[in-house]
């Protein structure tokens, strides 16, 4: 069993406490200072003692990992699925492993994105110089030329990028669970257009710059000798300061500085953004919406900011998990009809499937995804999208609904008479 360094320093202390504590009623003052100096130790930084250097790699391989032919995530050598705790009692140390982990993985589904789903990477903003911070989507190559209809995707808050729709399934789970890669790839092959945001990616982050000192000795009033006295404190005073810094912080990271996109600094700006150069201009009769989670927020927003436009251009809105608030963000009563008509949204819950679940917000529907976590059944929202969008309206679609396990199989039925009575669709 290892000992870490922060326990071998407080052993010494928690011992003095139980001994004190079993003594009389003058040792009550040993231990109310023993108390008060444990609460001033730093245990974060304790730990920061015991951590290996924060250095790794920048490849899957370098980490020893790759994706097999069923997406999963395995180890080169073992087979074994990612391992958080790979070093015990080192949480912070793991955390940062898995950080780093996660942006090779964010690179890796963006090259996917290119190679596998043949989307280009459009970098915004549009007119943007050399020199600024900028941003970027993908579309495919038919997506403001197809005359028909456009899908446009928004995932939700957090570490995920454009073409993901959760980091902790593509890693625990696989890639057709945590990307957006199968229903791009259906989207295409049933003839629509797509559009991937990337509303988390607002702005770049670079080295904060060091301020200089100024120099004391500028002060042409003060005699030399005592402006010499000066600046040696000051250099004593930093060295010292310098010494603790490095003794008290050892893993210190670099201090970071962000600089915002133009026009794209938050998920809602970049909604809007979007719309206004890409989806307002593209050719597409009939445009479909698929959001999760603050994504649906960023949807609500550009309505009220584009509520003329999105209703003559949207057909349907497939919410999931939804975080938007029709009254926060104060939606005005026509923008709140128009969601009722055509948008619906899945919402985590252990009713099921299909199940409609009771909200106090006057907007769309909410129907139970039978599950608690609502991203292993984001896809049925979607592939259901595919075959029923453009057939009867949305609303009545979800009405109908009733999905079941057979075998490995998620089959599909609905009353409306339009559709094909049976579905199947793979789980």
């Amino acid at each position: 069993m290892s000992i870490s360094l922060s326990s071998l320093i407080l052993l010494p202390i928690w011992i003095s406490m139980a001994q004190i504590q079993q003594g009389g009623p003058d040792e009550k003052e040993k231990t109310t200072a023993l108390k008060d100096l444990l609460s001033r130790i730093d245990l974060d930084e304790l730990m920061k003692k015991d951590e290996p250097p924060l250095d790794f790699p920048d490849t899957l391989e370098g980490f020893e990992y790759a994706f097999n032919e069923k997406g999963q995530l395995r180890h080169i050598k073992t087979g074994e699925p990612f391992v958080f705790n790979y070093r015990e009692d080192l949480h912070r140390w793991n955390q940062k492993r898995y950080e780093a982990l996660g942006e090779i993985i964010t690179k890796y589904v963006y090259e996917l994105l290119e190679k596998d789903c043949n989307l280009k990477k459009i970098s915004i903003p549009v007119d943007a110089t050399e020199s600024e911070p900028k941003s970027f989507i993908f579309m495919s190559e038919d997506a403001l030329t197809n005359p028909q209809k456009l899908m446009v995707l928004i995932h939700g808050s957090g570490v995920v990028r454009a073409g993901q729709w959760a980091r902790r399934l593509i890693i625990n789970e696989d890639l057709d669970s945590g990307t957006q890669i199968p229903f791009i790839k259906r989207a295409m092959d049933e003839g629509y257009g797509v559009i991937v945001l990337n509303p988390n990616e607002n702005y770049i982050e670079v080295e904060k710059p060091k301020i200089p000192v100024q120099s004391s000795s500028d002060s042409s009033d003060e005699p030399a000798e005592k402006r010499e006295r000066k600046d040696k404190v000051s250099k004593e005073t930093k060295k010292r300061r310098d010494f603790y810094e490095k003794y008290r912080n050892p893993q210190r990271e670099k201090e970071m500085m962000q600089l915002y996109i133009r026009e794209n600094g938050s998920p809602e700006e970049h909604a809007v953004y979007v719309w206004d150069h890409f989806i307002a201009q593209s050719a597409a009769e009939k445009v479909f919406f698929v959001a999760h989670s603050y994504g649906g927020l960023a949807f609500v927003e550009l309505m009220i900011q584009r509520e003329a436009d999105v209703k003559s251009k949207v057909t349907a809105v497939a919410l999931t998990d939804s975080v938007h608030n029709v009254w926060h963000q104060e939606a005005g009563k026509t923008i709140r009809e128009w969601m009722r008509e055509n948008c619906c949204n899945w919402v985590s819950s252990s009713e099921p499937l299909d199940t409609s679940v009771e909200s106090m917000l006057p907007d769309c529907p909410r129907v139970s995804a039978g599950y608690f976590f609502i991203l292993l059944v984001v896809s049925f929202a979607v592939k259901m999208l595919f075959s029923l969008m453009e057939l009867v309206p949305l609303v009545d679609c979800f009405c109908y609904f009733h999905f079941w396990y057979q075998s490995g199989t998620i089959t599909a039925k609905t009353s409306v008479k339009e559709l094909t009575p049976c579905v199947f669709l793979e789980f």
